[in-house]
């Protein structure tokens, strides 16, 4: 179990300036749903967005959290939203 706060932390530490917003959807700390707007996903792909934050990641991805549902945005992107 984890808690959404410190997923917050470790993605906003690894991808600087990034806005992070994180949410635990069941109640369990084990089930997460996740935003994350950052200049370092300009000319990246969804697939490597979604990479970056699950290298920052890294093991509590096989322990702690058992689903992440995962949406990642430019600030641009995110505008136009």
């Amino acid at each position: 179990m984890i808690d959404p706060n410190k997923i917050q932390e470790i993605i906003e530490s690894a991808l600087p300036n990034s806005e992070v917003v994180v949410q635990d959807l069941t109640g369990t700390r084990d089930h997460f749903q996740a935003l994350v707007i950052s200049p370092d996903f300009v000319g990246k792909n969804m697939v490597e967005q979604h990479q970056m934050v699950y290298r920052a990641l890294g093991d509590l991805m096989k322990e702690a959290i058992h689903a992440l549902a995962l949406n990642t945005f430019t600030p641009e992107q995110w505008k136009n939203q």
